[in-house]
């Protein structure tokens, strides 16, 4: 299950429980419809996620590439070092500022800047 709010060009999106492709889906949904105002911001937090499908993975590939360009800074909020390992990856696919955050309220911060 996810939550996700938009403010502009920022998208926040807070996974609790397992992250599926519909999840995933709604989730590109709200990035496009920001991504309208220009490069998008996102805020990921990822501290009660407990796991994902591997067709999120495959998905989130596929966007990443189709979409490398309109990201200006991703924030990753998380205490898993595997996450954390995973969003540094992500700096070969998408043209962004990827950080990598344990506190919330400073990525939410990073990205508001």
């Amino acid at each position: 299950m996810i939550s996700i709010s938009v403010d502009k060009n920022v998208v926040i999106l807070s996974v609790l429980g397992e992250f599926t492709l519909d999840d995933f889906k709604q989730f590109e949904e709200h990035v496009l419809y920001a991504s309208k105002l220009g490069p998008v911001n996102l805020l990921i937090d990822l501290r009660d996620m407990v796991g994902y499908t591997l067709d999120v993975v495959w998905e989130e590939l596929k966007f990443s590439r189709e979409h490398q360009y309109d990201f200006d800074k991703v924030a990753v909020v998380t205490d898993n070092q595997w996450v954390a390992w995973s969003a540094w990856l992500q700096r070969m696919f998408v043209d962004a500022d990827i950080e990598v955050f344990d506190d919330y309220d400073e990525a939410r911060a990073w990205v508001a800047q």
